[in-house]
């Protein structure tokens, strides 16, 4: 949890607080944008980027309680522009969200199956699948990161899921 008083001294231009709220968030902004990019270099570049957009604009953050989901919109956002920019698909990487499947998924086949299924989504449903059930943000702070209606979040996390289950069977079927 992110400290509200630190939040407010960054606002107001304290670099100390603003490198000690990082310290709390880095590590989870460093394997998002390394999911989107696939390597160390993108990733880099992607989470150095997210840090420079957010302590340009942190004063104009509005609700101080709300930064670690500000700053993960900021990530999606830049990851998005990087992607496009680079022109390219990027698959998730599997080594870091491994750890994070639901324990269902133990048997390591099963888990394999699972991530190069959700890699092969469009990025709508792979991002809402990822906040959801990786990073356990409600449907309310995902609608808020991707500024878009809650609805549409519900809907793209039921279209995801439907088509994980078609792509799991298939390749079951296909073994």
């Amino acid at each position: 949890m992110v400290n509200i008083k630190q939040v407010r001294l960054a606002r107001k231009g304290n670099h100390h607080a603003f490198q000690d709220i990082l310290d709390e968030e880095k590590v989870k902004l460093y394997k998002m944008a390394y999911m989107y990019a696939k390597n160390e270099e993108d990733a880099l570049e992607i989470f150095q980027e997210t840090i420079y957009k957010a302590l340009v604009s942190i004063k104009d953050l509005k609700e101080d309680k709300y930064f670690s989901t500000w700053i993960t919109r900021i990530l999606i956002h830049t990851a998005f522009d990087f992607i496009k920019k680079r022109n390219r698909i990027v698959p998730m990487n599997r080594e870091v969200i491994e750890d994070r499947l639901p324990h269902q998924y133990s048997d390591v086949e099963d888990r394999i199956d699972l991530l190069e299924s959700l890699g092969e989504l469009d990025e709508k449903y792979k991002t809402v699948l990822m906040l959801r059930f990786f990073k356990d943000y409600t449907v309310k702070e995902i609608a808020s990161i991707l500024d878009c209606p809650e609805g549409t979040v519900k809907t793209n996390i039921h279209r995801g899921i439907q088509l994980l289950r078609g792509k799991i069977k298939e390749d079951c079927v296909n073994e």
